[in-house]
């Protein structure tokens, strides 16, 4: 079997959920979420514009909301099973994600994942400001994380992988030997090598070559 780096978006790939609007549930704005996230996901609007925009909608939730949304998050059917195929044929299996490290953390750590990287929600005296701590993982982001953990792990580029369903991840897409859409966008699916279908990430393995 083949060594692989492996790299996958998070949001509606890795977990079946958008975590965006399951905080934006409990801030009450999650129609509004959607509606951006939609945009942004179909390349109609600038990812990190409207991140801050989503976030900005956050303005006030406890940080104890982190707790009630990480207990809905669940994760996509076939996602371990890629995991222990990839680290089984000695491979390394890393997320890169638009949403946010205080969901994405332990969830990565259960999973077993390599290494992960998101974005950070900043909090003061308890409450989400409503803007981003840090740096945004954008589109490009993604695709230097995709190349960083490669030159980190002595990959070939040829032996990478990238898997998602939005705009924001055709740049990894592009860098990555092997892109694969997973249930995803008609702009995502047109510039994928291969493109799965359903919400089962077993179908990846074949494609890999696993």
């Amino acid at each position: 079997m083949s060594r692989r780096l492996v790299v996958l978006d998070v949001d509606s790939t890795l977990i079946e959920n958008e975590v965006i609007e399951l905080l934006a549930e409990v801030a009450g704005t999650r129609a509004l979420v959607a509606e951006v996230t939609e945009r942004a996901m179909r390349g109609e609007l600038d990812f990190a514009q409207s991140l801050r925009e989503r976030v900005a909608t956050l303005s006030g939730v406890p940080v104890a909301a982190f707790d009630e949304v990480r207990a809905q998050v669940r994760v996509t059917s076939g996602v371990p099973e890629l995991i222990a195929a990839v680290h089984a044929a000695g491979g390394k299996v890393c997320v890169v994600s638009g949403g946010f490290h205080e969901i994405l953390d332990p969830l990565a750590r259960e999973l077993g994942l390599d290494d992960w990287r998101a974005n950070r929600l900043e909090v003061e005296n308890g409450l989400l400001t409503g803007r981003v701590d840090g740096p945004i993982i954008d589109s490009q982001a993604k695709a230097d994380w995709l190349l960083t953990w490669a030159r980190e792990g002595d990959f070939d580029i040829d032996a990478t992988v990238a898997i998602g369903d939005g705009a924001n991840d055709l740049k990894m897409m592009e860098v990555a030997a092997l892109s694969i859409a997973f249930d995803a966008k008609p702009v995502v699916s047109a510039q994928a090598d291969h493109s799965i279908t359903t919400r089962e990430m077993r179908e990846a393995i074949a494609l890999i070559g696993l």
